[in-house]
């Protein structure tokens, strides 16, 4: 019935250990085999999906970016991309510089930062990717970023989000992908748009795809799948519009429901 699987990478593809699961990677081996189009829908940069997608033997494009960026796997060709306004960045930068909030921006899949900082390293850390330095950060306000993350307290970035959201929300759509991850793209590149783009490009109906998330920045694709699927251990108000809640990533989660509805061997 699913022909094509688009699966979040943190807190639902991987456990808490940051690992794959051997019993996850072969469920999708199988579904692969079966001839299922398995893609990975991620806030995650390009290179840091294509790290998880090589550990698969993923040969498909792949969403990142929230959706903002869809990219071959195989030749890193770009087939969907959506940048932030120019407007809406620079007002981000000046509000984040204002009011003293740690703020990175993508260009061109590299990540920069003003400092070197404990939020820094820490993030790189969790997506294994380097992080370039830039001092007169002010200046790639002018670039078209990708994506635009504060990195803060929970509680402080959902006054942020309430803010923002109110003086740019018309031009940007801003989400939650970590409690103290706030997320700035492009209106058209949530992982909703992204899945839509890729069914049309395979010939599949939306019916015929299955999404798998854990967190408030996954509803867009699974309400745009024909099966939204939240883990175990996601978000109450992600659960509440999921047409099924699996395991606990923790608990090979997406194994289990892939060999129970694609696989059907349970």
């Amino acid at each position: 019935m699913y022909k094509m699987l688009a699966i979040d990478i943190d807190d639902t593809l991987i456990n808490d250990r940051k690992e794959i699961t051997e019993g996850t990677k072969l469920a999708l081996e199988k579904a692969l085999a079966q001839g299922v189009t398995v893609t990975l829908a991620t806030g995650r940069m390009y290179a840091s999906a294509k790290q998880m997608a090589a550990q698969l033997g993923l040969n498909v494009p792949l969403i990142t970016y929230q959706g903002s960026l869809v990219k071959n796997s195989e030749d890193g060709a770009t087939i969907y991309e959506r940048t932030v306004p120019s407007e809406a960045a620079h007002h981000i930068f000046e509000y984040c510089e204002r009011n003293r909030l740690h703020l990175q921006t993508y260009l061109e899949d590299i990540l920069y930062v003003q400092a070197d900082n404990d939020k820094s390293r820490d993030y790189a850390a969790l997506s294994k990717i380097p992080y370039t330095v830039y001092p007169e950060f002010r200046e790639l306000a002018d670039k078209p970023s990708t994506k635009l993350l504060i990195i803060d307290d929970p509680g402080r970035l959902d006054e942020v989000a309430v803010e923002l959201r109110n003086e740019i929300g018309h031009l940007v759509h801003i989400t939650k992908s970590k409690p103290h991850f706030l997320e700035i793209v492009n209106r058209e590149g949530t992982k909703g748009h992204a899945i839509r783009f890729l069914a049309e490009r395979f010939g599949y109906d939306m019916s015929e795809v299955m999404a798998i998330g854990d967190s408030w920045n996954d509803h867009e694709m699974l309400e745009a799948a024909g099966f939204g699927v939240a883990m175990g251990n996601a978000v109450d108000s992600l659960k509440e519009i999921a047409d099924y809640v699996t395991l606990s990533n923790n608990e090979d989660g997406v194994k289990h429901v892939v060999e129970k509805f694609v696989l059907q061997t349970i």
